[in-house]
């Protein structure tokens, strides 16, 4: 399928302002959801886009950067673990994903959005794509620069939490994050419940309990 399906049809039918929107770390046990938000140029084709999670890293973060610099608008937007707590993930997910659509100034006039939910609270006409990231250019940039800026985070906050393996999980369930629980407790990163095992939880009952685990 051509990548550029959806917005050249969009581009065709009047819309200049197509924001193509995906997520990244709805399935970590640790870290923020991170969306992004990218626009691209009608008519424009940068090669390379797809599904992040096709891409090896090195060639994800030479494409990042071939996005942000030709795209006509990107940003990204968080929901932290509290808020993922809080409003569950995948509210916290579309909430982050309509932070991106907030801050492009002037806003968009279409949005694309990856998984079958639309984005809350929001006038602009739209619509949601299933497997979007593998099929719209644009949700697809989306994908890459949300998943370069959470993996980098991740590695970041590694060098606080050696112990967990973020370098390489970067938050999701793995044998070894499961095991570094067990010895060593939660951290403030990680979200509220969590299982470990087929029949297990471990809950974190306060902050402050977290940080002395």
């Amino acid at each position: 399928m051509d990548p550029y399906f959806f917005e050249n049809k969009l581009w065709k039918e009047g819309f200049q302002r197509i924001m193509g929107l995906d997520e990244v770390g709805r399935g970590c046990l640790a870290g923020p959801v991170v969306a992004a938000g990218v626009i691209l140029h009608p008519n424009s084709n940068i090669p390379g886009i797809a599904d992040s999670k096709r891409l090896k890293a090195p060639l994800r973060r030479t494409i990042a950067e071939k996005i942000k610099s030709e795209c006509a608008f990107w940003t990204v937007a968080l929901c932290q673990r509290e808020e993922i707590d809080s409003l569950n993930i995948l509210h916290a997910s579309l909430k982050a994903m309509a932070r991106c659509v907030e801050k492009a100034d002037p806003p968009p006039d279409y949005l694309l959005v990856d998984g079958n939910r639309d984005i809350p609270s929001t006038l602009i006409p739209s619509m949601t794509v299933i497997g979007g990231d593998g099929l719209s250019a644009s949700i697809g940039a989306a994908s890459i620069l949300a998943k370069v800026y959470r993996d980098g985070l991740m590695n970041s906050l590694h060098l606080e939490y050696p112990e967990f393996g973020w370098d390489r999980n970067v938050g999701y369930p793995t044998a070894s994050h499961y095991k570094a629980l067990l010895e060593f407790g939660i951290t403030p990163h990680h979200r509220t419940t969590f299982r470990l095992g087929t029949d297990r939880i471990y809950k974190r009952e306060s902050d402050t309990d977290a940080e002395a685990g």
